[in-house]
């Protein structure tokens, strides 16, 4: 783990070209630029207002400041989903780059996470701003949502190297990836809140709390962002685990098949 991630360090350059050259390819052409960040979230929680507040009003959406809360779950699923998909499939997009130089693989798929941070950032910025004026409550309690955000960074680029990895042998991976990022949207706590589940569901929504890594980091940052409290040191603790966890792992199987890489491009 230390020597994966170290090259990350040594070789800042190459990531800083690798990071800049992501980054211009994916707002090419593009007249907003970054603000596609907030625009595809706002548009997002616009259609989930009509449908979840008009068409078919659910209980949740009946408290106030409903709009500020589905965007800060938005804004960790957005960052979540895009550089994960984005990251599973960078190493057979790179395949000229990988085989015909030899550097640090392991930048290619984390250079594709730190691009969609920089969306991440902005969409938080925006938070930050907008539920400072809107919330007093949150006042307080807000600035450690950035450090919990940084935690959930760690924890998608550790993710993102474990799918890019395997995807270059399994070329499944990339499938499978975009198969359950549907059915884990509805099961990560951005639509309602896991505390406002009924009693008599309240088995159902602590499989979903403890069995979806998602569930916690986005109960952890909304707390000090929309709420105004302290996360609950169990979210918190999960949080800084699955961190952890996520990185050595993903640092494992990267060193298990960095050998393998060039050929299987």
């Amino acid at each position: 783990m230390t020597s994966v991630y170290a090259d990350v360090f040594r070789y800042r350059e190459l990531l800083g070209n690798l990071f800049r050259r992501d980054l211009q390819a994916k707002y090419r052409g593009s007249a907003l630029g970054v603000l596609w960040t907030v625009a595809n979230p706002l548009m997002l929680m616009g259609v989930y207002l009509l449908v979840f507040g008009v068409v078919w009003p659910s209980p949740f959406a009946q408290g106030g400041n409903y709009p500020l809360f589905l965007l800060s779950g938005l804004a960790l699923w957005t960052f979540f989903a895009a550089a994960v998909q984005s990251a599973t499939r960078s190493m057979l997009d790179n395949a000229n780059l990988i085989r015909k130089t030899r550097f640090p693989r392991q930048l290619v798929p984390l250079s594709v996470v730190f691009a969609h941070v920089v969306s991440f950032a902005a969409m938080l910025v925006l938070l930050l701003v907008i539920n400072f004026i809107a919330l007093p409550r949150v006042r307080a309690t807000e600035w450690l949502s950035i450090p919990l955000a940084l935690l959930f960074v760690g924890f998608v680029c550790g993710f993102g190297l474990v799918v890019a990895s395997l995807n270059v042998l399994f070329r499944d991976v990339e499938f499978i990836v975009a198969a359950l990022l549907v059915p884990l949207f509805f099961l990560t706590p951005i639509l309602y809140g896991l505390g406002d589940v009924s009693s008599k569901h309240r088995d159902i929504a602590t499989v979903i709390h403890w069995a979806n890594p998602l569930a916690p980091a986005v109960e952890a940052v909304r707390a000090p962002l929309f709420l105004g409290t302290l996360p609950r040191w169990t979210d918190f603790v999960y949080l800084v685990a699955e961190c952890v966890l996520s990185l050595a792992l993903g640092a494992w199987i990267f060193s298990r098949i960095d050998d393998q890489i060039a050929i299987e491009v």
